[in-house]
């Protein structure tokens, strides 16, 4: 099997580990990525990145010329593309800029155009509801009408596709999965040492950007009513919240209960994730508007949910977007917004070392089985094949 999938998130190497690993699998399986030759991401890494070919036996990277270097929605690749289809011949052509995107009608039409007969698929985040009005309305009906898959990211994006009419095979599938050998359970007793935590100090992480829609304020008021407990508050990350957090911290006499640690290397976030007896990520939706322009959010899937279940790490997520979903019976849920259910939560996990071994053991195993990149895989192999057949 030949398949193309072409995205601007795989410029980094790091995610690429699930589509190398469906690579692996069988010695036929054939694997190319097309990105941007220039992209700038934005955020901390507001910079032009210039990409580079990699190649691995079965797996290989191949920056295309590009139009758009930083928007996602307008990405639309050079007369390099055409070569390379020709030339690769997929069966399964794979564009990860969602349904309304210009590269995947640009996909679609080369499909075509080459006479190549590939399945064509999408994959995208997008989980709330809106109205495409024209000539994006024209895009997304002619992207939807010639699509063989869909994969979402969660469970929200396959519905709403289906709202708009999209009537083909569809799987909930996220973008990236989890390293278990990076991610695994790791004692730190020296990190504990580092910043001071007691051995009967129970500590609450949260890894992430510091904004309000994370639900972090909810989160402090949450550990405001647990004065009583011994515990401390480890923030992992960054964000404009910062010093209005701060000042929370203070007003509600609990400052000196934070640790702040500034975004870390990759490598380096299981050790922090380790260091936490449980991992809260209580998210908060915004507004579902209605246009495709307006601001809105809900928690596509929460990624350092599955990070901190293969580190055998205990749950709690708010009933935001996508956390309920990942976090199954493996986690403890409380509804967006509600410190008092939030503090409930975190309660029981102070006062039960039984429920909190119980929890890391469930998570882990649901990560193992469900999140690892070779589970996501297997699976998504096996959607390819399903829409092949």
């Amino acid at each position: 099997m030949r398949i193309l999938v072409a995205s601007h998130s795989y410029i980094v190497d790091l995610n690429c580990e699930k589509l190398r690993a469906i690579a692996n699998l069988e010695p036929d399986i054939h694997v190319t990525v097309a990105v941007p030759k220039r992209w700038k991401p934005g955020g901390v890494q507001n910079k032009i990145i210039e990409t580079q070919p990699r190649s691995e036996g079965n797996f290989r990277v191949v920056p295309l010329s590009n139009f758009s270097e930083n928007n996602q929605g307008l990405l639309t690749f050079g007369t390099d593309l055409i070569a390379l289809m020709r030339d690769f011949k997929p069966q399964i052509l794979q564009v990860e800029q969602g349904s309304k995107s210009f590269a995947y009608a640009q996909f679609i039409l080369l499909n075509r155009l080459l006479r190549l007969k590939a399945k064509n698929v999408f994959f995208t985040w997008w989980n709330l509801p809106y109205q495409s009005k024209f000539p994006v309305s024209t895009l997304e009906n002619y992207n939807l009408n010639n699509t063989d898959g869909a994969i979402a990211g969660n469970q929200d994006g396959l519905d709403i596709l289906r709202e708009h009419g999209y009537k083909s095979a569809g799987i909930v599938l996220p973008q990236l999965g989890v390293d278990e050998q990076l991610f695994s359970p790791q004692p730190q007793p020296e990190l504990a040492a580092k910043f001071g935590i007691e051995a009967d100090e129970f500590v609450v992480g949260f890894v992430g950007r510091f904004v309000e829609e994370k639900g972090l304020l909810t989160l402090v008021q949450a550990l405001a009513g647990l004065k009583a407990l011994k515990w401390k508050l480890l923030l992992l990350g960054r964000g404009p919240l910062k010093p209005i957090l701060e000042a929370k911290l203070g007003e509600l006499g609990i400052r000196d209960r934070a640790l702040w640690i500034e975004s870390v290397p990759h490598a380096d976030v299981p050790r922090y994730i380790n260091l936490a007896n449980v991992l809260v990520l209580p998210s908060e939706t915004t507004e579902k508007f209605k246009t495709l322009t307006a601001a809105g959010w809900k928690e596509q899937f929460g990624h350092v949910l599955i990070e901190a279940m293969a580190c055998g790490v205990p749950v709690i997520g708010s009933d935001s977007g996508e956390i309920p979903h990942v976090i199954g019976e493996a986690g403890l849920i409380f509804p967006e917004k509600d410190s008092a259910a939030l503090r409930q939560c975190l309660q029981q996990l102070m006062e039960q070392p039984e429920l909190r071994e119980k929890l890391g053991r469930l998570g882990y195993d649901r990560a193992m089985q469900r999140y690892t990149n070779q589970a996501l895989a297997r699976e998504q192999l096996a959607f390819y094949r399903k829409i092949m057949d």
